[in-house]
């Protein structure tokens, strides 16, 4: 419920910056109605894109990839034994 009237809360005020002309606009787009909301739900995808593009570049690792580090012992496979080679 709360989400519904926050939502309508902000879409109310995007109306009335549009409707509203504003007294001063220190840069050209300041006189352009609802400009803030729009520039800030394009920064705001902007940034999630960025950051994903990001994690996927730096932190992204195959599922295997700890899995090539270690040596291939086919013996520890057998049953009752460890895989460092111990008997159980």
């Amino acid at each position: 419920m709360l989400s519904w009237v926050m939502l309508a809360l902000m879409a109310a005020l995007v109306i009335a910056d549009v409707l509203i002309p504003t007294g001063y606009g220190r840069f050209p787009w300041d006189t352009i109605g609802g400009f803030g909301a729009f520039y800030g739900f394009v920064s705001c995808v902007l940034i999630i894109v960025v950051s994903k593009l990001l994690g996927y570049a730096l932190l992204y690792r195959p599922e295997d990839y700890y899995d090539d580090a270690l040596p291939r012992d086919e013996s520890a496979n057998e049953p009752g034994q460890t895989p460092e080679g111990r008997n159980d």
